[in-house]
């Protein structure tokens, strides 16, 4: 790392409230990390330094700098650790996750990370409990929940509107599956499918909800066709699972690689409630447009669409959060629900 900056290294008793120019850093750089990168520095809106850039990849490195010459540039994350950073962005493999954010947050630095945040329960417990003991801002790059009429959506069902929740569906196959080799690496992915995918479904059902209380009941994951249990071994790319809510109500998850659908990918949520319906499900095979929608009897209300680059809001709305206060937020406590679920399943 560049020694441009001779900054001393921030303690967690240094806490401050206010951050009106944090400096941060970018720790991963493939796909969704320059993606991420990218997405910030080109809104005029995003008041912050990008200080420092870290990838083990001399090629994507040095692509970053170019564009970002002002930052000082790493391999690894142990390198900006003493460059007096504000928070760092993480996107690096799922098991990389839970050591570098805990390093950063015992240095006092808020922590964004691409999910899941560790890849068991005890990880991330464990990058909870720095967190709050540094007293430092966590986030999730939970993106889904910022999808349009999502947060409407969450509105409607804390309102009653659809009565009490019956049954939830939830279901995402992917058609192409994974093409990084790290995710096909039990100790880089700790997971397949489940893991991958799931745990977006999961927190989402969980958060829109307002994080009811919910046990697993069962389960079956499957790899090529066969059976498999936990996750030494070969990487499920089929899942599923079925949960029961604190009031009976039955959630049920689906997620694949490789699926035969017919199309690159089906993505949905499906409420079935007393009073009503919603559904947010993808159109015609996209990633990334959706339609969220209200239903009573046989009258559809759109509360939402989504044909536009929601993939960053996730990052942007942590931004200002850091902006405004670098303190833990009680908010990230959550993620351990969903986690806890995706545990159980792998643990049975």
């Amino acid at each position: 790392m560049s020694a441009r900056l001779q900054v001393p290294a921030k303690s967690p008793s240094s806490a401050r409230l206010a951050l009106a120019r944090p400096r941060i850093g970018f720790v991963g750089l493939g796909w969704i990390g320059r993606k991420r990168l990218d997405a910030l520095t080109a809104d005029s809106r995003a008041d912050f330094e990008v200080a420092a850039l870290v990838d083990s990849d001399a090629d994507r490195l040095r692509a970053a700098a170019a564009a970002h010459p002002e930052a000082s540039v790493g391999s690894a994350i142990d390198a900006l650790l003493d460059e007096g950073l504000d928070a760092v962005v993480i996107a690096t493999p799922n098991g990389l996750h839970a050591n570098q954010a805990v390093a950063c947050l015992e240095r006092g630095m808020a922590v964004f990370c691409q999910k899941p945040l560790a890849t068991t329960l005890s990880d991330v417990q464990r990058v909870l409990s720095a967190a709050r003991a540094a007293d430092r801002l966590l986030g999730i790059d939970f993106c889904y929940r910022h999808i349009t009429g999502m947060e409407v959506l969450r509105r409607r069902l804390s309102s009653g509107a659809l009565g009490d929740v019956i049954a939830v569906s939830l279901v995402f196959h992917n058609a192409y599956g994974p093409d990084k080799s790290w995710c096909r690496s039990p100790a880089l992915a700790g997971g397949g499918c489940l893991l991958d995918l799931g745990v977006h479904l999961l927190d989402l059902a969980l958060w829109v909800q307002g994080m009811p209380p919910t046990e697993r009941v069962r389960s079956r994951l499957f790899a090529h066709g066969q059976p498999v249990q936990g996750r030494a071994g070969e990487l499920e790319d089929l899942a599923y699972a079925e949960f029961i809510q604190a009031n009976g109500a039955i959630v049920r998850l689906c997620c694949s690689w490789y699926a035969h659908i017919g199309q690159p990918a089906q993505i949905r949520m499906e409420i079935a409630g007393t009073r009503g319906g919603a559904s947010w499900r993808n159109i015609d095979g996209s990633f990334y447009d959706f339609d969220v929608c209200l239903f009573q009897g046989t009258q559809r209300e759109q509360l939402g669409t989504s044909r536009d680059d929601w993939g960053t809001r996730a990052l942007r709305a942590w931004l200002r959060q850091l902006q405004a206060s670098n303190r833990f937020d009680a908010e990230a406590e959550n993620i351990v629900r969903s986690a806890a679920l995706i545990e159980e399943v792998y643990r049975a």
